[in-house]
């Protein structure tokens, strides 16, 4: 209880015009969290976020929370398929970071509480900006679909799908994995926290189940909470199924740390199957479980094809 209680009172929930002008006359600088009904506030950054305002102090930093459907003002951000975090220095915008990418969040943090300290002590020109992405960016999914638009997030940026699994969650690695996936430069697109049914795991593993490990990998699977990450990278580097299969390292977590000691299974992993992580085998089988398991968002045609095969399959194999 103690934890949700500072949590409560790091971020200030923005919820309407007035306290979102509230917020704009605070002294100091403000980072907003805006965020997505559908999806909630970016957990990730939390902890960060509480680091900071200890190393920083209480006076001139500041945290909310914004829903974009909630207030006219964000109007623009809405529906938009990555964290967005605002930063607000004496009523003005000075900055903008997309997506959970901690080490740019404490850094852009950091100069921008600089920045604001010298407007405020030397008297300097306060740098303002526009976010001018908003014009120019698509977004890559939303959580409903109109007639008139086709949203295809495939077509713009290839996608994986990643699982930190229960081992690593109960073990509290949750945070610390994160960050060595943002630091390998993944982008976040989404993020849930999320309690797998048996018969999401059965049709998800179907292509293990004649193995004698499925039971019991399906059963660790249910065990307890997991984290669905939905991974990207930039257009220039490796492509993203690839990158992440071998940040993971091999799936036994002796192999891995024999052969990748510095992989994420070699370094939180135990034994077989508690090798903290899950990664999609290639291209066609990350489309097939990001439909399955992010039902509501449209990729593509392709991936909404590999769902409906799959869910078929599932059927066949649960009669």
């Amino acid at each position: 209880m103690g934890s949700k209680k500072k949590e409560i009172a790091l971020q200030v929930n923005i919820s309407t015009q007035e306290l979102w002008e509230e917020m704009l006359s605070s002294k100091g600088l403000t980072v907003v969290d805006v965020y997505q009904g559908w999806c909630g506030p970016c957990k990730p950054v939390v902890n960060l976020f509480q680091k900071m305002r200890i190393e920083c102090g209480l006076d001139l930093l500041h945290f909310a929370l914004a829903e974009a459907d909630c207030l006219d003002v964000l109007e623009k951000y809405r529906g938009r398929c990555e964290p967005t975090f605002l930063f607000y220095a004496g009523g003005q915008l000075v900055a903008v970071v997309r997506g959970a990418n901690a080490p740019l969040l404490q850094k852009t943090i950091l100069d921008q509480l600089e920045a604001e300290k010298k407007v405020l002590a030397e008297g300097r020109e306060r740098k303002v900006i526009k976010d001018e992405a908003l014009s120019e960016e698509k977004e890559c999914f939303s959580h409903e679909k109109h007639d008139d638009e086709e949203e295809d997030v495939a077509s713009s940026k290839t996608c994986t799908l990643a699982i930190i699994k229960p081992d690593a969650v109960v073990h509290g690695k949750t945070d610390e994995i994160i960050m060595k996936i943002q630091e390998a430069g993944f982008d976040i697109l989404t993020h849930e926290e999320r309690t797998m049914t048996e018969a999401e795991m059965r049709l998800f593993y179907q292509h293990r189940a004649g193995e004698e490990v499925f039971g019991k990998l399906v059963h660790h699977m249910c065990s307890g909470p997991s984290h669905l990450l939905i991974l990207t990278r930039a257009e220039d580097t490796e492509e993203v199924v690839t990158a992440w299969r071998d940040l993971m390292g091999p799936c036994d977590p002796n192999v891995a740390r024999r052969e990748q000691p510095e992989s994420l299974r070699a370094q939180y992993g135990t034994e077989m199957p508690f090798n903290a992580v899950h990664g999609s085998r290639d291209r066609e089988d990350a489309d097939r479980e990001l439909a399955l398991l992010f039902p509501s968002f449209k990729f593509s045609d392709e991936n909404t094809e590999a769902f409906q095969g799959a869910e078929a399959e599932g059927v066949l194999l649960r009669m």
